[in-house]
This record gives C-alpha cells, sequence and structure tokens, in this order.
C-alpha cells in the first residue's frame, strides 16, 4: 500500500511538467529497471539481447493456429533474443496478432529471466506485411509537400502495425535522394535537406504517436540509412562513399539529427556503405561522438542485414571475425541484425578480454530500454479480434486515397488538354506497359457515364524476374506497340501509361539481385511507343509512374501533358483518374530535380553556384523540370516579398511576407517555396537553400498571406574553421512556386 501511494505521488509530480520533460522523466524511472535486470544476466543473457534473427527461420501457424517452432529457432530462443524480424508477415492480420501473441508467450516463458521480445517490420509505403493498406511511397508522399498529410499516414503505419503484435520498423529512410541511378531512390523523400527533415519528423512522429503511443498503440521508428547511403558512387548499392566533411554535416545529417532531436526516434540503422574509407557498423565518430554525445540520442543502433559480419569478408577493414565484432560493439553498434558470425562469438571473446563486457552492458542497456518505453514487460500482447477489424478500415483505406490526390504531380498541360471535358472526348484508350490490372476498373468507377474505354497494354518493361531481371525483347516490345495502336485506333484520347515499374527500380541485395542503373532514359521502346500513338492524330496524355527518376524529354517534348504519379497506392489509379478527369485538382510538386540527361548528374538545385557557371557543348544545361515545380487547374499570382526589416541581428529574427490570390476558375491548393541565398561566405556556397514552404488552398479569386520567419540558425553552415554558424553578410531570401520561378528580397545579417 505504501509503495501504490509512492507511485501515486511520483504518477501527480510528472504531470506537472511538459511532454518532453515527462518523457525524459519516464526514461530516468526505467534506468533503475534496466540497472536491476542487467544486474541478473548472465553473459550469454546479454549477447542474446544484442541479436536479431528472420522469421523464416522456421516459426509459423498450423491448421490450428497453434504455433510451430523450428529446433532452430527454440535453440535461438533459450537465453532470449533482442528482436525477430517479419513475424507473421505472411498472415493477415487476425492471424499474425494470433502468432505473435503466442511467440511472445513462448519466450517469455521460455527464457530464465522472462525478457520479452520486440518484433520488427519494415513500412516503405504501409506495414510491410499481409493485409495492411498500401500507401504510396515515400517519395510520392514528398510531392504532397504536406507534414500533416505524411504524419497521419505514418500514424495509420504505427497502428496497424501495433495491432498485428509488431512494435519497430526499420524505416523510414531519412537519406537524401539526389542520384536516380539509385535503385532505392524511391524509398527517400526527394534530394532536399530540409524537405527531407520536415517529411523525416512527420513520418517518426506519426509512426510512433507522438512517442507516448509506443506504450501500446504504436511502434517505434528505426532512422535509416545512417548515414548518407544514398550517396553511394556510381549509385550503385553497396558501393563506397566519397562525400566532403562539410556536405555530410550541412545537407546529410540534418534529416538524422531532427528524426533524434525533435522526432525522438526510438532506433537508429547504420548505413551498409563507408564514410571516406570509414566503415559506418564501425565508426565510432559517427555512432558516439556525434550520435550520442552532440546529439544526445538515447535509443538503441541495429545493424543493417548481417553488415557487422561484412566488416571482415566484405569491406576488408577487419582481418578476422572477432577484429570486426571488437570494432562495431566498441564503435557502438548495439544490435546484430541476421549474422551468425559476428556478435555470437562474443561469449567465447569475453573469456579472453574481459573488458568487452562494459561494451556489451552498455549495448544491451540501450535494448532493454527501448522494451521498457515500448511497454513490451507490462503489455507484451495484442488483440487479434482488433488487428482484423481496424487494420485496412474503410478509414485508413480512404486517407490512402486522398494522400494519392495530394502527391499527383501536372507537369505539362498543353492546351489545356485537362481535366478531360465530357462532350469533346467520349472514348478513352488505357494503354501502355504499366497499366496496372484494375485500372480499367478503377477509370470506370469514376468516369460513371461520362466516357468509356478500351484498355490495352501491349507488353510488359521486362520478364518479371525479381533478382535480375531481362528486358522485354525489341521483336515482343515492336508485336506490343502493334496491338496498342489498333486498339487506340477509335478512341478520341489515349492515356499512355509509361515510366516504370518495381522490376526496373528497387533494391539491389547482396547475393545476385541487381536494381541500379547507369542509364536513365525509359526502357523497352517507351519513347518509340509515344511517337507511334501521335501519328493517330489525337491527344496523348502521359500518366507517368516510377520509383526513380527518369529523363523523360519525349514524353516532355511529344505528350500533349503529363502527371506524374511516382509510385501511388493500392488506390492510386482512382486518384489519377479523378486529376484526370477534373474531379480533383494536382498540386503535387517535384522533390528532386529533372535531369534531361545522365550526364549531368549530379544535379540537384542546391548545387554549389559556381557550378552553373558552364554549361555543355551540344546540350541544354538547364533541368527538363525543376526542383519545387508543379502545375495546376488554376493559375497564382504572387506579389513582391516584403520584409519585416532588412537587417536580421545574430540573436533577432524578421518575417517575409507574400500574398498569393488564386487567378483561376476552381479552387485548388498551391505549395509556397522559400529559398534563402547566401551571397559571400568564407567557403563556397550553394546557389540556393530551401528553408521553409507552406501547402495553401485558395478559392477563386481570393487571396492569402504567407509569412516566414526567418532567423540565423536558418543560415548557419559550416565555415572555414570547420564550425557550424552564420556569417554576417547579405542575403537574398526568395519566395515563388518553384526553385526556378521565384522572387526575390534582399537583408543583411549583423
Amino acid at each position: 500500500m505504501k509503495k501504490l501511494v509512492v507511485l501515486m505521488a511520483l504518477a501527480v509530480f510528472i504531470v506537472s511538467f511538459t511532454d518532453k520533460e515527462q518523457t525524459k522523466i519516464q526514461e530516468k524511472l526505467f534506468e533503475k529497471e534496466v540497472n536491476e535486470l542487467l544486474a541478473k544476466m548472465t553473459l550469454e543473457e546479454k549477447v542474446a539481447q544484442m541479436r536479431m534473427f528472420h522469421a523464416n527461420k522456421g516459426i509459423e501457424l498450423d491448421e490450428n493456429d497453434k504455433l510451430v517452432l523450428s529446433d532452430d529457432v527454440k535453440k535461438r530462443l533459450r537465453n532470449g533474443i533482442a528482436g525477430i524480424k517479419n513475424p507473421g508477415e505472411h498472415y493477415s492480420p487476425e492471424r499474425s496478432a494470433i502468432l505473435n501473441n503466442q511467440l511472445q508467450k513462448y519466450i517469455i516463458e521460455n527464457n530464465r529471466l522472462g525478457i520479452p521480445t520486440f518484433f520488427v517490420t519494415e513500412s516503405y509505403n504501409g506495414v510491410d506485411a499481409e493485409g495492411c493498406t498500401r500507401f504510396e511511397r515515400p517519395i510520392a508522399l514528398a510531392a504532397s509537400w504536406d507534414k500533416a498529410l505524411v504524419k497521419k499516414v505514418y500514424d495509420v503505419m504505427g497502428r496497424e502495425a501495433r495491432l498485428r503484435g509488431l512494435h519497430l520498423t526499420h524505416s523510414p529512410v531519412a537519406d537524401i535522394a539526389r542520384d536516380p541511378r539509385f535503385g532505392r531512390m524511391g524509398e527517400g523523400f526527394g534530394e532536399d535537406t530540409h524537405l527531407t527533415t520536415e517529411m523525416i519528423v512527420s513520418a517518426v512522429t506519426g509512426i510512433q504517436g507522438d512517442f507516448d503511443g509506443l506504450k501500446s498503440t504504436h511502434i517505434g521508428a528505426v532512422t535509416k540509412h545512417f548515414a548518407g547511403y544514398a550517396q553511394v558512387l556510381g549509385g550503385k548499392n553497396f558501393a563506397a562513399m566519397e562525400i566532403s566533411p562539410r556536405t555530410l554535416i550541412d545537407e546529410i545529417f540534418p534529416p538524422f539529427k531532427a528524426a533524434v532531436q525533435r522526432a525522438n526516434t526510438l532506433g537508429i540503422m547504420a548505413s551498409h556503405a563507408d564514410i571516406n574509407g570509414v566503415a559506418s557498423h564501425a565508426n565510432p565518430w559517427l555512432l558516439t561522438e556525434v550520435l550520442r554525445n552532440q546529439w544526445g540520442f538515447e535509443g538503441y543502433t541495429v545493424s543493417d542485414a548481417n553488415d557487422i559480419g561484412r566488416l571482415h569478408y566484405f569491406m576488408k577493414v577487419a582481418e578476422t571475425p572477432e577484429a570486426e565484432v571488437e570494432m562495431a560493439l566498441k564503435a557502438g553498434m548495439d544490435v546484430d541484425l541476421y549474422a551468425d558470425d559476428a556478435y555470437a562469438l562474443l561469449p567465447k571473446m569475453v573469456e579472453k578480454d574481459p573488458e568487452l563486457e562494459k561494451y556489451i552492458d552498455r549495448s544491451v542497456k540501450h535494448v532493454l530500454r527501448t522494451k521498457f518505453i515500448l511497454g513490451l514487460f507490462d503489455n507484451p500482447y495484442t488483440t487479434a479480434e482488433d488487428a482484423k477489424t481496424i487494420t485496412r478500415n474503410e478509414k485508413a483505406k480512404e486517407f490512402a486515397h486522398h494522400a494519392d490526390l495530394q502527391s499527383i504531380i501536372l507537369l505539362k498541360n498543353e492546351n489545356k488538354v485537362l481535366p478531360i471535358q465530357q462532350g469533346k472526348v467520349k472514348r478513352i484508350a488505357l494503354v501502355g506497359p504499366v497499366l496496372g490490372k484494375e485500372t480499367e476498373e478503377y477509370f470506370n468507377e469514376v468516369a460513371g457515364d461520362r466516357f468509356s474505354f478500351v484498355a490495352e497494354k501491349g507488353y510488359n518493361l521486362t520478364d518479371g524476374k525479381m533478382a535480375i531481371p531481362s528486358l522485354t525483347p525489341e521483336a515482343d516490345c515492336k508485336a506490343g506497340i502493334e496491338k496498342i495502336i489498333q486498339s487506340a485506333g477509335n478512341s478520341d484520347l489515349v492515356l499512355l501509361f509509361a515510366g516504370g515499374d518495381e522490376y526496373t527500380s528497387k533494391e539491389a541485395f547482396f547475393n545476385g539481385a541487381l536494381g541500379d542503373r547507369d542509364n536513365i532514359d525509359p526502357v523497352s521502346y517507351q519513347d518509340e511507343l509515344l511517337l507511334e500513338l501521335k501519328k493517330l492524330g489525337k491527344p496523348v496524355v502521359v500518366v507517368y509512374k516510377h520509383r526513380r527518376t527518369l529523363s523523360i524529354n519525349t514524353f516532355a517534348e511529344h505528350a500533349d501533358a503529363i502527371i506524374d504519379c511516382w509510385e501511388l497506392s493500392e488506390f492510386g489509379d482512382k486518384a489519377a483518374a479523378k486529376i484526370l478527369f477534373g474531379d480533383a485538382v494536382p498540386s503535387g510538386k517535384l522533390p528532386v530535380t529533372v535531369p534531361r540527361s545522365i550526364g549531368q548528374i549530379p544535379f540537384h538545385y542546391s548545387q554549389k553556384e559556381i557550378n552553373y557557371k558552364k554549361s555543355y557543348l551540344f546540350s541544354d544545361f538547364t533541368p527538363l523540370y525543376p526542383f519545387g515545380f508543379g502545375l495546376s487547374y488554376a493559375t497564382f499570382n504572387y506579389s513582391t516579398p516584403v520584409l519585416s526589416d532588412t537587417t536580421l541581428t545574430m540573436d533577432g529574427k524578421i518575417t517575409v511576407s507574400v500574398d498569393i490570390k488564386n487567378t483561376g476558375e476552381v479552387t485548388a491548393k498551391e505549395v509556397v517555396q522559400l529559398y534563402i541565398k547566401d551571397l559571400y561566405g568564407s567557403v563556397t556556397r550553394p546557389n540556393k537553400e530551401m528553408k521553409a514552404f507552406d501547402k495553401i488552398s485558395l478559392k477563386p479569386g481570393e487571396t492569402k498571406t504567407v509569412s516566414f520567419e526567418i532567423t540565423p540558425e536558418m543560415l548557419a553552415f559550416t565555415g572555414l574553421d570547420m564550425t557550424k554558424k552564420a556569417e554576417k553578410g547579405a542575403f537574398d531570401v526568395m519566395i515563388g512556386t518553384s526553385s526556378a520561378d521565384n522572387q526575390s528580397v534582399r537583408f543583411y545579417l549583423q
């Protein structure tokens, strides 16, 4: 009774603090529990809390929904385990919950101290498991430029994952995606540091339920790949990464730092790559000095798949498996994902070098703390019935559709061919190699009796082999083009579904799988297909689907209109139909710069100013489409920006305001973008950098004033002395509809 009174008094005391202060106090309470539990653990039990294996080792349900474990799995669970990846991923949400409840119960009852386990998933476009809502991919979400929307999407993911008995996700990706050769480009939020940072904060806070949800309703985010993985040389998975210290600090680190300090991410996953020769999984400066000492990260770190072992046999920075383990452990790597040739060696290594146990204790504390924050010691189970009734419910599906509508980008609209007008057009041809199986059904649903359709895919881009797909042979492409032309002949307008798919842009796994490209032109005669369709003498609109940026020069020149969809949700074609038929107004903006040629790479808008001094012989150096670009069915007029003051002090702030008027005939949304250019610095400076944005809705004729606050912190960069700070001088602030279309005013930092 006395203990209960003390706890109640402590609860009242905690409530008097802010949410952030409450979180810190709660974590300090766990410190006591963690230390007490750690003191009871054997070395083998500690090491077990530093390892994770995949459920494909033998975890399933029988026909009566009873847990079945292989002997291998039972052996792995003798001393408990840090986590298990993807248990129940191929089952329905209800059966996954049934499996994970039984699995958790088995683990708790069969390790000496009853330590629960966290179950882990991935969440690129929804929870990576059967029966969950499938949202659009992150780069498509970034095209919405809507922070609240992104947070809500990830909130749904967090809830659906927890309902099926999962606790963590190896997502989101905070890498800056600037190289379209890279097969994993679509996993990130685009090329810009500020946009990615804001999307990451929204994603992490959403999936974690603003951290409070971690106790029962949401899951923990494991932000990755720390740091800079998308900058790999040649755009190739597993390649080296050469990047200047300034670029690393000013452009690559900020999304990760924000995930830690603003969003309180529960975990961090290290990068496959190195940083200027130092393997990320064995980098104490990265994993301890920067992440923990400078940023104050208190969560746990996890390796990417098998990467501790790869320090020896792939990275070749450790001469023996034992050396790789010591390097990773001392650097600050807490959990070994999958490997049986890395942290599994620790018990024998400690016999020879007892000093290693203090590093083991450090890592185990981080893992146990994570489990306490997730509420696994008090609430380790989920409710199967809730998983069945709530997951992928009507509200979630409708929200996935809503997110699609906010993300589609109108790239071209010659002669206002869009929206497609009833009366002028009756019969529409749906054609092309990325035409979906349900496209015609969705278009009929949206169109009603306004239009009729004929559909012909013609051919596939590849043979559909997941590991190493082959392009469709020329003869088959040409035959497919003929079928498409014949099908489209009697239509009034052609919708060409073109671009790429899950086979032409994907992750290149370590053994025997490829996903990167050395060419970014559309594959399999898609340019030729468009040109043949144009010969029919009727409007051709490209419905552009893809996971990586492509050099769509032919599309841009010859299509009458283009809507850029990236990769939308499971209801993406329904959203595309609404945009095309004018039932919704496009409001997406490009989260990347679109190059004309692969030879322009690197080609992000925020390159140093000196990079724009010279063009190339025989070609146009400008982008095909600039970062931040996107048209609308409305038009917008921007006033000249107005500053509250032309002088900014080191401890002050100023405001810049602009009026935006909808001069069109429909209610529409516009993304107002603010860029800043530092005219002179102690080191060469970017041409411009986005520092703020706001998505607003305007009725026809309506005017709104949008204001942004400018602070010295926004102007800071890593200068000549490698100190990050703002330098006095002149700055241009630019506000407009894209990185290439804006108006500027000047202010001075004193």
